[in-house]
């Protein structure tokens, strides 16, 4: 399946709404009016497009159509699509920062159930499938079940994890796990950590000691720290990502479960809103499903007829 497919699919939910909301309101309609932009609105916020984007969208639509540029409700999906591929593509894109010189290092962090374990099998599968060789890091060591999840992943996708005990010091896991992918000559490794809500300052501290063991370990590490968000909050995900900024350093999000959210504006409004790119998107259920976000690809999906 090609990714334009996987995005149209996993984009569903949030299409339908979308252009249902826009086929209600303008097909019947002979004169726009306040109430028109007022229910326009309110159909762009329940995508989770968030207040900034919905707003710059009704503007540019109402500014079209009072000069006479636009008429239509698929007038107004082209107007949407230019504006929102507009946001998506100003200021950092999507995109790994390699480290020539040994392994890429990629540390994810996140709260308890946005899908971050799963997230770190799918991901090494993904570079797997480029030709790419993995070493994982079970720095989960909070929780009793987080070095045995990632440990199971590894075992599929017959992929190293060094790990430690339960209620041992996941900055050594990390250490070790970065020492064994030099030793391996792998080109990623990447490091499992606990959930953790960020305003925990104990765990946000932990936190801190891992990136600096890291840096032990690796100079140049961590090259990327990824945040896994859980989509289907919807614009509370944008709040998730603010606060854990706040006391500790991204480079990007993963975000998962698109596929089971009338919410993909989230990403949107994430990228307008904290400027963090969206780097992975988590499409579906199996391994291959998490696919390198592609703002192109995403705006096209997302308005695309979901019956051809």
């Amino acid at each position: 399946m090609g990714l334009f497919q996987l995005f149209k699919d996993g984009l569903k939910k949030t299409t339908t709404s979308i252009k249902h909301g826009f086929q209600t309101l303008f097909t019947d309609q002979k004169v726009w009016d306040d109430e028109t932009y007022r229910r326009l609105e309110a159909v762009l916020i329940g995508t989770d497009l968030g207040m900034t984007v919905t707003s710059a969208l009704v503007a540019s639509i109402k500014d079209k159509y009072e000069h006479g540029q636009i008429a239509t409700a698929s007038d107004i999906m082209q107007v949407s699509q230019e504006e929102i591929l507009k946001i998506l593509l100003d200021g950092r894109q999507a995109g790994i920062n390699e480290n020539p010189d040994g392994p890429t290092v990629i540390l994810f962090v996140g709260v308890n159930g946005s899908g971050k374990t799963t997230s770190i099998a799918k991901l090494a599968h993904y570079f797997q499938e480029q030709g790419k060789s993995v070493v994982l890091g079970a720095g989960d060591t909070f929780r009793a079940a987080g070095v045995t999840q990632l440990q199971l992943w590894a075992e599929r996708l017959n992929c190293p994890v060094v790990g430690g005990k339960l209620g041992g010091d996941s900055a050594a896991v990390a250490f070790d796990a970065i020492k064994t992918g030099i030793a391996r000559k792998a080109d990623y490794v990447i490091i499992d950590t606990a959930g953790r809500q960020h305003t925990r300052d104990d765990l946000m501290a932990e936190l801190g000691k891992v990136k600096r063991i890291i840096a032990k370990a690796l100079p140049t590490a961590p090259h990327e720290t990824w945040l896994t968000v859980d989509a289907s909050i919807g614009t509370n995900a944008i709040v998730q990502a603010r606060e854990f900024g706040k006391v500790f350093p991204l480079s990007g999000l993963v975000l998962t479960k698109l596929d089971g959210t009338g919410k993909g504006g989230v990403v949107v409004a994430i990228k307008q809103e904290l400027g963090y790119p969206v780097q992975f998107v988590g499409l579906g259920e199996q391994l291959g499903d998490l696919q390198p976000f592609d703002a192109q690809t995403f705006v096209q999906a997302l308005f695309a007829d979901q019956e051809a």
